[in-house]
């Protein structure tokens, strides 16, 4: 009986080094992220204290919301009175990819509980969606590594969520922050984003497709919707692909 406890004892050590250091990892692996997420952050503070929110309210917005292209269109339709009803909807739309990274997310999910899998899917956004499952398929995992995860995502979250802040408490003294370039660190993130999920052009051709069409879509579709349309084309594209390799 003894060496049981002593056994499971150490079992439960070795399973928290090994949480906290896979924890680790995934804050490492999100620095480069966090620090194109700051210029960015900033520019969405200064554009929203610009707008008539309280510094207070910028954090509060960012925090709940966690989305940053719904955030910008949302800061760009308000006014004063807001029109409510046109924000939702835009931002439903803009946010409507996550159903699709969730859906992609979902299978490497299993064995979680419901409690931990809703948290994993409240923190999740672009970028620890991609840090995510290039991670697991480095591995050549069928599971999500959850620590890892967990550290990408909570690093990525309170980096966003206090830098959007700063942005609303310096916005009056830097003025428009876009002046500086800052609006280019959007970009810049995705593209080392894809980058590292690179695995040849074969496997990147429902990115192009998805590319095209929501640039096609910007152009001739009022809205947002082409995140919609652009999302799909390339999942279509992407089924047609496997459907063809099976």
């Amino acid at each position: 009986m003894e060496f049981e406890t002593t056994y499971d004892t150490e079992c439960q050590e070795t399973d928290r080094s090994s949480s906290r250091s896979e924890w680790m990892r995934g804050l490492r692996e999100a620095v480069p992220v966090m620090l194109g997420f700051v210029p960015f952050a900033l520019v969405l503070g200064a554009q929203a204290t610009r707008k008539g929110f309280a510094t207070t309210e910028v954090p509060l917005m960012t925090g709940l919301n966690f989305g940053g292209g719904s955030e910008f269109a949302a800061i760009q339709l308000w006014t004063s009175p807001p029109h409510v009803l046109l924000i939702v909807a835009i931002t439903f739309l803009v946010n409507s990819r996550h159903l699709l990274m969730g859906a992609a997310l979902t299978p490497f999910l299993k064995g979680l509980s419901k409690r931990k899998a809703c948290m994993a899917l409240f923190f999740m956004c672009d970028e620890s969606w991609a840090m995510g499952l290039a991670d697991t398929k480095r591995r050549e995992a069928t599971t999500l590594s959850l620590p890892y995860y967990m550290g990408a995502a909570l690093a990525l979250y309170w980096t966003w969520v206090c830098a959007t802040y700063l942005g609303a408490l310096l916005g009056p003294v830097m003025g428009n922050p876009e002046t500086y370039g800052f609006d280019m660190a959007f970009p810049a993130v995705f593209l080392i984003l894809l980058k590292g999920m690179w695995t040849g052009l074969r496997a990147a051709i429902p990115w192009l497709v998805s590319l095209a069409v929501g640039v096609l879509a910007c152009v001739l579709l009022p809205g947002a919707w082409y995140v919609v349309v652009g999302s799909a084309a390339g999942i279509l594209c992407a089924c047609c692909f496997q459907g063809g390799r099976s």
